[in-house]
């Protein structure tokens, strides 16, 4: 349990590090000007969906080289079939972030807002590609046991994006904002690649592709960033949803949505260390053990929040909204939404313990069936029990995962070193 926390905690820090960052840039967008604030909000959106599928994909890379770990030279060729997988995944989202003005204007986003867009989207494009470049570099440091080295990364990108962000925008808008972006995606990118370098003890050099190998980092990979794209995708939903039931309850709707993300950062934490514990077990027990920890720290992180937030109340919510009429709202919401929160911790680790397994295909078929229920009823409860009911189905929505994903990681977690059993 102290290995998995020593683990866990810098790449905490490497989350909210980078979480900082898109906060300053928030805020210092929020007092420039509010159509520069709403298109980066609208780009913002598609940018965070495609860099959340581009990382939920190099995250599932973690079980193919946690076998490597007393042997760190041995990875080099997965890395490169890594560095290949995840150019082909970061263009993608480059292209869904260059499509954003357009089909903006499509939708019926007003066209100064688009306008208010200029080159912002080739920047971030640019930002994509550069992170993907990386061929997960965090998630292969991780599973060599080289947590600390993580930190550093995200570090200097929040750093970095929200210094930049606050001297360029009030010359150049939006445009000093993709500078940033990109201008720290590089510097990261540069601190990712001489640690990777570092850890693995020998240069990654150049590789041809070997199909057969991508294909079976692509069957991890691919479901574990379809499981992201839904959650985002029902998530939008209900917050549509919250939209119909007035503005308070939207505005606190949109409070509790916030800090639930922040809630969420330790179990992701928790869950990203905990995967070449699970992969490297050497039998049912070992992996099963390993998973059980790791969800009991994630559990009692989320708990000591919860217990924070339910005790400052008040003083904590006055930070995300001035009317007094929202901030009661959401205080009163405050329980269900920490349960929701409890059990999507729970959920999220057990879903990361199928990663490891190289099960990820299995949490995709959880999530479609937990989340495509709560995409079917979002708008009808919304419309009958207003925010109670669409947090109340959130947390029905998690708990069903809880029960899917425990399940599934039992049936498949029985069959770890069977192999090696047999042989």
């Amino acid at each position: 349990m102290i290995a998995l926390l020593r683990a866990a905690v810098p790449v905490f820090l490497a989350m909210v590090a980078g979480t900082a960052g898109s906060l300053i840039v928030t805020s210092v967008l929020g007092n420039h000007d509010t159509v520069t604030l709403a298109a980066f909000a609208v780009i913002s959106a598609v940018l965070n969906a495609a860099a959340a599928a581009v990382q939920g994909a190099l995250r599932g890379l973690g079980p193919f080289v946690a076998p490597f770990r007393d042997e760190p030279a041995a990875a080099v060729p997965v890395v490169r079939d890594a560095r290949w997988l995840s150019l082909a995944t970061g263009a993608l989202g480059a292209v869904a972030v260059l499509c954003v003005p357009l089909v903006a204007g499509v939708t019926g986003v007003p066209a100064e807002v688009v306008r208010e867009m200029g080159v912002l989207p080739w920047f971030l494009a640019v930002y994509l590609l550069v992170f993907a470049s990386t061929g997960g570099a965090s998630t292969i440091l991780v599973a060599l046991g080289r947590s600390r080295d993580v930190l550093w990364p995200s570090l200097i990108f929040g750093v970095g994006v929200g210094g930049l962000t606050a001297v360029l925008v009030p010359w150049l808008g939006l445009t000093g904002v993709g500078i940033a972006w990109a201008l720290s995606g590089l510097a990261a990118a540069g601190v990712a690649a001489l640690s990777l370098r570092r850890a693995l003890g020998r240069p990654i050099g150049q590789g041809r592709p070997r199909p057969r190998e991508i294909v079976k980092l692509a069957r991890v990979s691919v479901p574990l960033a379809g499981t992201v794209l839904i959650k985002f995708g029902v998530l939008s939903v209900v917050t549509f949803a919250a939209s119909t039931t007035g503005t308070r309850d939207t505005a606190a709707h949109a409070v509790l949505t916030t800090l639930t993300g922040l809630i969420m950062l330790a179990s992701l934490s928790v869950a990203l260390a905990s995967v070449p514990e699970v992969a490297r077990a050497p039998g049912p027990a070992g992996a099963r053990r390993a998973l059980w920890r790791a969800a009991a720290l994630a559990v009692t992180g989320t708990l000591l929040v919860a217990g924070l937030l339910l005790g400052l109340g008040e003083h904590v919510l006055v930070l995300f909204s001035g009317d007094a009429a929202v901030r009661d709202r959401a205080l009163g919401l405050l329980p269900v939404m920490l349960l929701a929160a409890l059990l999507d911790s729970a959920q999220a680790v057990q879903g990361t313990g199928l990663t490891a397994l190289k099960r990820s295909s299995s949490s995709l078929v959880f999530f479609v069936i937990g989340y495509g229920l709560l995409v079917v009823a979002a708008v009808p409860v919304a419309r009958t029990w207003g925010i109670d009911g669409l947090w109340t189905a959130m947390a029905i929505a998690n708990g069903l995962l809880v029960a899917l994903q425990g399940t599934g990681f039992h049936r498949h977690s029985a069959r770890v070193g069977l192999a090696a059993r047999s042989s």
